[in-house]
Order: structure tokens, then sequence, then C-alpha cells
């Protein structure tokens, strides 16, 4: 296992977070998955970490919160598939904080949808996730607003971070963390946490998109084409500036799964009463590939906001009215 070289960004961080975030996020429970429950280390068991009942309905509002909270911005832009643009939101509109989401081509319109509902606007872009998040750049230039990022800045990684400090709280004895990953945020932040303990941190990308996989065997960051895969959260073309380093110097392995084999893994989860988004289903098919020489193991189901749960949280927002 590899250490980090850790400069301007550490596992300091994510402990400032884990204060700073203390009534802001929801603790959220380790579900059981595959395997006994015993504590023996030779017992393969594999627990759930449910982001998908975290606030908003997805991990995002870990790192959306550290920004907001630490920047104390009154106008803030973002370039988001979703999840990241539904946390701000949510969090910005009692806050009185002004938020912009910039969606690329392709984008959730349910997610958008829920964007607007509580109270953000959205840009649409063509192009993909490097499209939208230039013209994010752009935009928060233009207009002075604060850029806050999905995936790559200091705040973010290490509020999501979180996640991964509550794992490791909780089953000290976790030997694998299995990490959904697409900008890398939560990798990245999950690596940062697990600095200086015994457990390896694999990151889960899909096939169609491995820019990490693809980036470490080049020695450095590799921008892909835009991706249609079905974890449309996880469509980012190339790994960034602050999350590269960490992941690079961190993570123990990367692991690339198919379309295919996300939806079963949903499918898996549904079965078991878990309302997965496919993007949130992808750790558990890393998971599951990996199979079960993992040891006792912890995948984190990264988000909920599927279709039908995102038109229900939208239905029941003041704003809708005002929108539609």
């Amino acid at each position: 296992m590899s250490v980090t070289t850790i400069d301007t960004l550490g596992p300091a961080d994510v402990d400032a977070a884990v204060e700073r975030l203390a009534g802001h996020v929801r603790r959220t429970p380790l579900l059981p998955g595959l395997g006994g429950a015993g504590r023996r280390r030779s017992e393969y068991a594999l627990l759930l970490k449910a982001e998908h009942l975290q606030h908003s309905g997805s991990f995002k509002v870990r790192g959306a919160a550290n920004a907001v909270l630490a920047l104390g911005a009154d106008r803030i832009v973002t370039g988001s598939s979703g999840n990241h643009g539904i946390a701000l939101a949510r969090l910005a509109a009692p806050l009185g904080v002004e938020v912009t989401v910039v969606m690329a081509a392709g984008a959730s319109p349910a997610k958008a949808a829920l964007i607007r509902a509580l109270g953000g606007r959205i840009v649409s872009v063509p192009g993909g996730v490097a499209e939208r998040d230039l013209r994010a750049l752009e935009l928060a230039g233009e207009s002075g607003a604060v850029f806050v990022p999905s995936s790559d800045h200091e705040l973010v990684i290490a509020g999501q971070g979180t996640v991964g400090a509550e794992i490791l709280a909780e089953v000290p004895d976790v030997e694998t963390v299995y990490v959904p990953t697409g900008g890398g945020g939560l990798l990245a932040g999950v690596c940062l946490s697990a600095h200086g303990h015994r457990v390896r941190v694999v990151g889960v990308e899909p096939a169609a998109t491995p820019r990490y996989a693809r980036s470490l065997a080049a020695g450095r960051p590799v921008r892909l084409a835009p991706s249609e895969t079905v974890a449309d959260g996880l469509r980012a073309q190339q790994p960034g500036a602050v999350t590269f380093p960490v992941i690079r110097d961190r993570v123990d392995d990367l692991i690339a799964v198919s379309d295919a084999e996300i939806l079963a893994a949903a499918a898996f989860l549904r079965r078991r009463g878990v309302e997965a988004e496919p993007s949130g289903a992808v750790a558990l098919a890393g998971a599951l590939r990996a199979g079960r020489g993992a040891g006792r193991a912890v995948a984190i189901v990264s988000g909920g906001n599927t279709t039908a749960a995102l038109t229900a949280a939208a239905a029941t927002e003041p704003y809708l009215e005002e929108i539609s």
C-alpha cells in the first residue's frame, strides 16, 4: 500500500469537515449486503454504506455543505450531472444563496426539474462534462459568483471524505472499501480518510469511462470522449487537478464494470429494498465482480435519485408551482 504525499489537503481536512457538517448531514447506516455478520477476519461479509438515504438523496450534500458553510458565498455556480446541483440548491435556498447549475447534453431531465423546483437556475450546454465545467467556470467569472465544482475542490473532497470517516469509525476492521468513481471527489475523500488505516480503497468506474485507470496507466490526467454510460453521475471525462494526485498516491485498485453489471447491481439492491440510481449501484457492481476474496468489505451506495424519487421530491417543493 502506497503512502500519500499530502501537501495542501490531508486527513485533517476531513476531520474539520466532520465537525463542520455535524447537524447538517445524516450519519447514514451500514446495511447488510452479502455474507455473514460475524467479525472473524476469515469470514466474508459485504456491507452497504447507505448514502441513498442522505439528505438530497446522495453523498453529494456532504461536499456541497462543507463548501457552502466554509465559503459563505451569496452566489454559487457549478457544473453538475444532477446530484451536486440538487445538493447545492437544497442547501442554498434556506440561506438565501443564489445557485446556477450548468448541465451538459444528456443530463437527467428529472434531476434538472428538481434543481429548478428547489429554486436553482439551470443553464444547458451542448457537449460533455468538460464543456459543462468550462461554461460554469466562465459564468462564475462573468458574474462574480463562487465556482464550486462537483468534485475537484478541496472543501468538496474533504466533505466527501466524511463518508470514509464514518465507515472506519463503525467498522474499524474493514478490509476493503469500494467507491463509485466519476470526477473522483468521493474516491479522493475516502483515500484521505483512509490514510494511516490498514484498508484497501478500490475505485469502481463505468467501463465506458475509465478515466482514472487510463490516467494512472499514463502517469498523467487523460481526457476521454463524452460517455453515455447508464451511470449518468459518473460521466466525468478526466481526473481533476486536486483529485488526481491524491488518488494516484493512495488508491489500491481500480475496477471497471459494464452497464449490464451496473443495472444488475441496481436490481440486486432493489430486491433488498434499496432504491439506488445506476450511479449509486456502481460500487456494488465492483464488489460483486471482485468476488469473495475481499474479506470484510463495504460498498458505498452513493445515491438514490431514481426518476420516481426525483419526481416525488419535486412535487413537494414550494418552488414547483412558481416555475411550472
